[in-house]
């Protein structure tokens, strides 16, 4: 069976992810496939809208396939991992512009190459089961596949806060935090699949829509702003450090096991995407950071500690309290040679 299901449907175009036993974590063929379905379905006259899905309860999709970037990023081989960003932050361009209502539907987890297909849909569906985040800190990368504009876009410094500890949002408060937008019961949504795919109505979804549960981040909103207003990380830490509050300790215990230049750079792009209107923006942005991330950054050793050796114990380059700024500044420089393009390469 395919490990993605693309296919019409009444009046719909549908996208199944089909991997459950791996999450349905994105492989380079499934990004590839997504950005041919948009494609062909954007002047398709018989596509009313999208419905994106996923099978299985336990993710809607948990990230990206890194294992083969791991081996080649291994050999010394960078060359695979740039054309995987490249060409999946061009499908995420693609679907975050996408002409027509796109519903996606993410019960249990979504996360980072995820949160790049569920959450840019125009109509974003959450359940009980729904855990939403942008964990890549861990691992030594940032928050990319757009997630770092919708970081941007989060109220006060919530996206400081949610980048650099990878937090994740159960349906209230993905849905405060402007990474979804309905909350509707999960035993509720086959028969509003069924019926999208019927009509190609997306005010179906909007008439099923309950009201979520009380978002626990709106409530911390107050101590998040006042311990994440700083310009860098270094100002964060000291913030926190001081604060001296439970929020402040648990938070710090979180941060203390990401990698450092991660979550440097995530604070600096956050800070540099308030404001910006177009999802390229941000993708261009975090792929000067994912560009050189194998090569001069933490991934593959997060990658090692994290999915490899499973000893959770990496050995990142920098220390919480080591200067950062000229590091921050050389990861997120413009990329010479081949930069970020949004066209297909051959």
């Amino acid at each position: 069976m395919a490990d993605i299901e693309i296919r019409k449907a009444g009046k719909t175009g549908r996208i199944t992810l089909n991997r459950p036993r791996a999450l349905n974590a994105l492989t380079y063929e499934m990004c590839l496939a997504i950005e041919e379905a948009l494609d062909r379905w954007r002047d398709d006259p018989d596509v009313a809208m999208l419905v994106i899905d996923a099978v299985g309860e336990r993710a809607f999709c948990a990230g990206g396939d890194i294992a083969a970037m791991y081996e080649t990023g291994m050999k010394g081989d960078y060359a695979y991992g740039r054309r995987f960003w490249r060409d999946e932050y061009r499908m995420n361009a693609k679907l975050f512009e996408f002409p027509k209502p796109v519903a996606s539907f993410m019960q249990g987890f979504t996360m980072g190459g995820g949160v790049g297909v569920g959450c840019h849909a125009s109509h974003r569906v959450v359940g009980e089961t729904s855990r939403i985040a942008m964990p890549e800190c861990g691992i030594g990368l940032v928050p990319d596949v757009g997630g770092s504009l919708l970081l941007a876009r989060a109220s006060g410094r919530l996206g400081e806060y949610l980048g650099t500890t990878g937090t994740r949002m159960p349906a209230a408060d993905a849905i405060h935090a402007g990474f979804a937008d309905y909350y509707i019961p999960e035993a509720d949504w086959p028969a509003l699949i069924a019926a999208l795919e019927e009509s190609g109505e997306w005010s179906l979804i909007d008439e099923a829509a309950k009201a979520p549960p009380e978002s626990r981040l709106a409530a911390l909103a107050p101590e998040i702003d006042a311990n994440f207003a700083g310009e860098a990380l270094g100002d964060i830490l000291r913030a926190l450090e001081h604060a001296g509050t439970d929020f402040a300790e648990e938070t710090l215990e979180i941060m203390r096991r990401n990698s450092p230049l991660s979550m440097a750079c995530t604070v600096e792009m956050v800070h540099r995407l308030r404001g910006a209107e177009s999802i390229r923006q941000a993708l261009e942005m975090e792929y000067r950071f994912t560009s050189r991330a194998m090569e001069h950054g933490d991934f593959l050793e997060g990658i090692r500690a994290a999915i490899i050796d499973k000893d959770r114990k990496p050995k990142w380059k920098h220390g919480l309290t080591d200067p950062l700024d000229l590091e921050v500044a050389k990861m997120l420089m413009p990329v010479p040679g081949r930069p970020l393009t949004f066209e297909r390469e051959d």
